[in-house]
């Protein structure tokens, strides 16, 4: 007998039901189970008396084992799942489960030795059954906009970006890197004359960050396009791209998302605003930020949360564009008018989920720019790029974990990646 869903069940048809044992609860007369899968939860009833082979089979089982179970799914106003329960005719244990080594309330670092079965709690499915959606309307915005998508390599004959922050691995005789993100492949992919490319893929970085919103292994969300005028092209589409994305992800998702997590999906209007990185600082002092000397240079983590309070104050709006940083802490790529990056980095709830930026696509100004920086010999490969021609182009990066633990208001990214990477942590 076929496999039915329990999401998709009907009334009065026989079928087979599998899943997940997830609760038991056995008395005089009766035994119930809780049998969930992917797509729901339903009651199977059994009648000790009419059925002393089902409650045979069921002896030393406890919840977390799994089951396959024919019968059919009844119209009963006693249950309260869905006011339907399900009466069988058979029970296979396809495993049996131990007791359980964790529980719901251990602390996160606990929960992670034991991830597969941390996974199974409904709230964390739906963590990824949201960022699947999110990331899947990004994926649509960008194909319906002529955008293709490519894979590009995660072993690497040079540091992506600099000589700093890479994972450094043995190839064979020679020394290799993990990609810290796909930025020079992206561009090769302009110089190819592929016009719009995005990817979405594992980036590698290798900081020593114990912060909630950092790992050393992640998933980006990277795009590139040719024939922009400036880096206003490139933060337009950024805010279309997410106006869809977040508009898609609230239709589906929106009500749960406020029971589950008691929070609210905002879809932003365009276009976001902009602020140099100076006049931001200007504004944060008001709420009693004390500038440093650094602050010139970047955004701090205090100051970044500031801006989140700023944006709402100032123009009552969840994202904010800064532009406008200096050369020192912007990459070689970017392309600097009056010795300014054409960058900039977009803050959500005060954390930064983007940098993008027009890049430098002329060889003579790129190779001076890396030269400045000490990279010329270590990015020799990406400057032959751009020896023979290339048009104007640009683009920005994502990291879908930071995106996910943003918009459902959760502490720590810990939780959002499948299995978390860091300094501290390997395994499983």
């Amino acid at each position: 007998m076929n496999r039915v869903k329990i999401g998709e069940l009907k009334f009065n048809e026989p079928c087979t039901i599998k899943g997940w044992l997830e609760k038991i609860r056995d008395s005089k007369y009766m035994m119930f189970l809780v049998v969930k899968d992917i797509t729901g939860k339903i009651q199977v009833t059994i009648e000790k008396e009419k059925m002393p082979k089902l409650v045979e089979k069921l002896k030393g089982v406890i919840a977390n084992s799994v089951v396959s179970v024919q019968g059919t799914a009844l119209k009963s106003e006693y249950v309260k799942m869905g006011g339907m329960e399900f009466i069988p005719t058979d029970i296979e244990v396809l495993s049996v489960a131990e007791a359980l080594p964790i529980m719901d309330d251990a602390n996160i670092d606990n929960k992670l030795d034991y991830r597969w079965i941390d996974l199974r709690s409904d709230r964390n499915i739906l963590i990824f059954k949201i960022q699947s959606c999110f990331t899947n309307a990004m994926r649509e915005f960008l194909v319906k906009n002529d955008f293709t998508e490519i894979h590009t390599p995660k072993l690497i004959g040079a540091a992506s970006e600099s000589g700093a922050d890479v994972f450094e691995v043995k190839y064979f005789d020679k020394k290799a890197y993990l990609a810290q993100s796909p930025q020079f492949y992206k561009q090769m992919a302009m110089a190819a004359g592929f016009e719009r490319i995005f990817e979405s893929g594992p980036v590698f970085r290798a900081e020593q960050s114990f912060t909630n919103r950092h790992s050393t292994e992640f998933s980006g969300f990277d795009l590139e396009f040719s024939y922009i005028d400036s880096v206003e092209d490139v933060m337009s589409l950024e805010e279309d791209l997410l106006i869809y994305a977040l508009q898609k992800t609230k239709e589906q998702y929106g009500e749960v998302v406020k029971e589950v997590f008691g929070t609210e999906i905002i879809v932003p209007t365009k276009p976001f605003p902009r602020m140099k990185l100076c006049d931001v600082y200007k504004e944060i002092v008001k709420y009693g930020y004390v500038e440093t000397e650094e602050d010139k240079l970047d955004l701090s983590t205090e100051a970044e949360k500031l801006v989140y309070k700023l944006a709402k104050d100032k123009f009552n709006h969840e994202f904010m564009f800064i532009t406008d940083y200096p050369k020192d802490k912007r990459a070689f790529y970017h392309m600097r008018k009056n010795g300014i990056p054409q960058g900039y980095d977009l803050i959500w709830r005060g954390v930064e989920i983007t940098t993008g930026a027009q890049r430098e696509h002329r060889y003579e100004y790129l190779k001076q720019q890396a030269d400045e920086k000490g990279l010329g010999e270590d990015v020799k490969f990406y400057l032959e790029f751009f020896k023979y021609g290339c048009p104007p182009h640009g683009g920005f990066g994502l990291g879908l974990d930071r995106i996910t633990m943003l918009l459902l208001n959760i502490p720590t990214i810990k939780e959002v990646e499948f299995l978390f990477r860091g300094p501290n942590r390997i395994t499983p």
